[in-house]
């Protein structure tokens, strides 16, 4: 069926709800007036059926309004705001099955009480509007929480990954050739593969492929390192394995068309790094350094480079085993920048299980808290070195504590920033139980915030804007205090 004859028969039945509803009248009674049966009735409400010239006749008599007051798709006052999401296809481009939500059932909420869910949404649109954002963040935001859904752990696409490795004879370590992986694109997919010098392009320069569906043709930037490329051609394949036809062409840049392409290059991601890390031994040396007595970066350093030269591939791969496979399902995963000549930090990635964490990105240009180990190890990072480090993070507002391990190092693919990766596990009985190190005289505690305009940890040293979000906070509270104060006096 096309969206515009879905758009149709769900304005109908919005319509037909409205008029039911005005007159006070169940579906039963409106089948026992038209003769028409209730389950029949409820198909038409639901956006599922289309009713012929002859029932609409029915309806409209029985309903007491005119033909065209049920078949004009001109929606009134109270629906309006539903107008461009419907015509828009959203429930095409953001699938609400994938949290459960079904489609009927929304549009039945949405006409049980049409004038407080527009008001909803009309909120909705004006916090976007104040907070700047716009459909790829709304997307990327949509991700996230899918992602958090199911604990950021896709066993489906674990086990193709397997069936893959073992119908192709490949033996996963940190050595597996590129090579390998570009005879399968070529010998089984039908790709052609080849080096280029994007600088000449100008703004590609940092572009680190660029794929040309109509030749099967992949155009890999000649200033890619062995793992960025291995991973570009792992993903390819899981284009192909996973049979995800909808998909962005070029990487690292993206430009999306649809909620679809978003979940479909993240769905050959996750199929990647799978691929190029396993699970298994993942599993095991992980419990093994979480059994060691004293917290030491270098161990952590040999535990990533055991598996790739890629901490940025080896956090991420964390966040897939830890909470599904190891049972620590309460942490946080964060990539932050900070750009050449700049002290601004950017969190450019980040992901909560279970709950959200602390620290989380703020869209309102504040100050992220320098207390951060992340952020401490991109201010002291040097020329091409990388820096892992750890403490124990507690947030004295919200009384919680994190280990918190965090690699960085110079972004090889741009123009002299550097990123910071960092995993946060939150400190609780059963992580505590999990972590012998987290009492090593090695790993210091540190009182953080999330942002300067938040925090209330007084004489900062690295204090960068004061917490004006805290200070009127206090002043409501002040205020509420002093009301409550004269209302009991009078």
């Amino acid at each position: 069926m096309n969206p515009e004859s879905d758009f149709i028969k769900t304005v109908f039945g919005l319509k037909l709800k409205q008029q039911r509803q005005k007159k006070n009248w169940s579906l039963q009674d409106l089948a026992v007036k038209t003769g028409l049966s209730k389950s029949y009735l409820n198909e038409i409400e639901n956006g599922k059926k289309y009713p012929k010239h002859d029932k609409i006749i029915q309806l409209s008599d029985a309903l007491n309004c005119t033909f065209d007051d049920l078949v004009s798709t001109k929606l009134d006052k109270s629906l309006a705001p539903f107008n461009e999401i419907l015509q828009s296809d959203f429930f095409k481009e953001v699938p609400l099955e994938l949290f459960g939500i079904n489609k009927n059932n929304l549009i039945s909420i949405i006409s049980d009480a049409p004038k407080k869910v527009t008001a909803f949404i009309n909120a909705l649109i004006e916090i976007s509007q104040n907070y700047n954002l716009g459909k790829e963040r709304f997307y990327f935001a949509v991700l996230r929480s899918f992602q958090e859904l199911y604990d950021n752990y896709f066993p489906d696409i674990e086990e193709k990954v397997n069936l893959f490795t073992q119908e192709n004879q490949l033996y996963i370590d940190k050595n597996l050739k590129a090579e390998a992986l570009e005879n399968i694109l070529m010998e089984k997919f039908s790709y052609q593969i080849q080096s280029e010098d994007f600088d000449q392009y100008g703004t590609l320069d940092n572009l680190r492929s660029l794929f040309v569906p109509e030749k099967k043709l992949l155009l890999l930037n000649k200033k890619l390192e062995k793992d960025q490329k291995t991973f570009i051609l792992a993903k390819e394949i899981a284009f192909n394995v996973l049979d995800l036809r909808v998909r962005p062409n070029t990487y690292s840049w993206l430009d999306f068309g649809s909620f679809e392409e978003i979940l479909n290059n993240f769905y050959a991601s996750y199929f990647a790094g799978a691929l190029l890390i396993s699970k298994d031994p993942v599993i095991e040396k992980t419990s093994d350094f979480f059994k060691q007595n004293k917290w030491e970066p270098t161990n952590f350093e040999n535990l990533i480079n055991s598996f790739t030269n890629s901490p940025e591939t080896f956090y991420y791969r964390l966040t897939n085993i830890l909470s599904a496979e190891m049972g620590i399902k309460d942490l946080f995963y964060l990539c932050l920048v900070k750009k050449k000549d700049s002290d601004k930090i950017q969190i450019l990635k980040e992901l909560h299980l279970n709950h959200q964490q602390a620290p989380h990105a703020n869209a309102m240009h504040e100050h992220y808290c320098k207390r951060w180990i992340a952020v401490k190890n991109l201010h002291h990072l040097k020329e091409n070195e990388t820096l892992t480090d750890a403490q124990i993070s507690h947030y004295k507002d919200q009384g919680i504590s994190y280990l918190v391990i965090s690699t960085s190092q110079k972004n090889p693919f741009s123009d002299g920033s550097n990123r910071s990766y960092c995993l946060g596990i939150l400190l609780n009985p059963q992580t505590i139980k999990k972590i012998s190190f987290i009492k090593s005289p090695s790993l210091k505690t540190i009182n953080v915030g999330v942002t300067c305009e938040s925090c209330s940890i007084p004489d900062c040293e690295v204090r960068q804007a004061p917490p004006v979000r805290l200070e009127k906070e206090h002043f409501n509270l002040s205020m509420k205090n002093a009301i409550e104060k004269i209302r009991k006096e009078f």
